[in-house]
């Protein structure tokens, strides 16, 4: 038995090992055309995509103009075990210890610390990095920039892949996000155009091409003209708010039942409104820093603009242009507030390594 164990533990090291020299292809469908698109706009070394507009003082001189009131609001979503998450991922938090430490000295000093259990850069409020979001090609998983995972792991003992080396999260962090913040309401107008009723808080999850939950760049041109805004444009984030969010919205969640979370879950499963794939295409070539929404991926699913694709605008904008994504922002408190346009300011945390970052965003307006 013992024999048997240590042959099978050897078998797997060697998999593992092959898999990183040989770049074996994962079973299921590859697209070659993604080898083509490197190298990004930002040269054929970059690693930190769209937080590269940052660098640029025009930008920042963009996004500080659009401060009105000199105001705040912050909307990063709440982290519990019962906000939704997707598929497996799950938020674990523990005190150790009660307390954790002390009494220490003549003042007896007593502490606290937490534990936490979870997917860090891909649960709750969450940004895709880098090493989130690829392509299958015949020469393994491909990521932006024309990165190869399985060459590019930082790996430990046995093989054992410890971070995402040139794809971690933590270049990105680097420079971070200053920017215009451009607030699409697709609820007020998708009520405008007489498709939602006036007691609907959110566009219906969509099932077929067609469907009112997916926004398409015709949608955005007629948010950006309803909504009196400039033109989106190079080094923008644009947040669009699909009232999905407000089944587990800031200002909600701490007095929801338990059931009222579960089922907020329930509907975050389901799928969700979102951009189509015209809308990503706009996006690219008016060349923003960020997209952010108040779902659990910005795309619209399980039913898109076009049939066939796999949350599309993920690969488009972050595996091809090096665009990057911010999931379950709390968009209600911004468009409760009336606030369309702001200075938007963060960054991710800078794990070493990562495939993404939780956070709790500023606007400034």
């Amino acid at each position: 038995m013992k024999r048997n164990i240590l042959t099978a533990a050897i078998g797997s090291a060697l998999l593992a090992f092959g898999m990183g020299a040989n770049a074996q292809v994962l079973k299921g469908p590859t697209d070659d055309a993604a080898l083509s698109w490197a190298p990004s706009k930002w040269g054929k070394d970059d690693r930190a995509g769209s937080a590269n507009h940052t660098k640029s003082t025009a930008n920042i001189v963009r996004a500080l103009k659009t401060i009105k009131q000199n105001k705040s609001l912050t909307i990063g979503k709440f982290y519990h075990k019962e906000a939704p998450a997707f598929g497996p991922r799950s938020w674990s938090m523990y005190i150790p210890g009660t307390p954790t430490g002390g009494p220490f000295g003549k003042n007896a000093l007593v502490y606290h610390d937490e534990l936490v259990i979870t997917q860090i850069g891909q649960i709750q409020t969450q940004f895709d990095g880098p090493g989130h979001i690829g392509v299958n090609t015949s020469k393994g998983p491909m990521f932006y920039n024309g990165v190869i995972s399985w060459d590019a792991y930082e790996r430990g003992a046995g093989g054992q892949v410890m971070g995402m080396g040139p794809l971690g999260v933590e270049h990105v962090a680097a420079s971070g996000f200053v920017c215009r913040l451009v607030v699409l309401d697709a609820v007020a107008y998708r009520k405008s155009q007489g498709k939602l009723s006036a007691s609907e808080e959110m566009l219906p999850i969509p099932k077929k091409p067609g469907d009112i939950g997916i926004i398409t760049a015709d949608d955005m041109k007629g948010m950006v003209k309803m909504q009196g805004l400039a033109d989106i444009g190079a080094g923008d984030c644009v947040a669009l708010h699909t009232g999905m969010g407000n089944t587990w919205s800031n200002d909600r969640y701490k007095t929801m039942t338990t059931e009222q979370r579960a089922a907020a879950r329930a509907a975050f499963a389901q799928g969700e409104p979102g951009f189509g794939i015209s809308a990503c295409d706009m996006m690219g070539k008016a060349d923003i820093a960020l997209t952010m929404g108040d779902t659990s991926a910005n795309d619209a699913q399980p039913g898109g603009e076009v049939e066939g694709f796999a949350v599309p605008c993920h690969t488009h904008l972050q595996t091809r242009l090096g665009i990057w994504n911010l999931e379950n922002v709390d968009t209600k408190t911004l468009v409760d507030a009336k606030v369309y346009e702001g200075a938007f300011i963060w960054a991710p945390l800078r794990i070493i390594g990562a495939t993404g970052s939780p956070g709790n965003p500023v606007v400034l307006y």
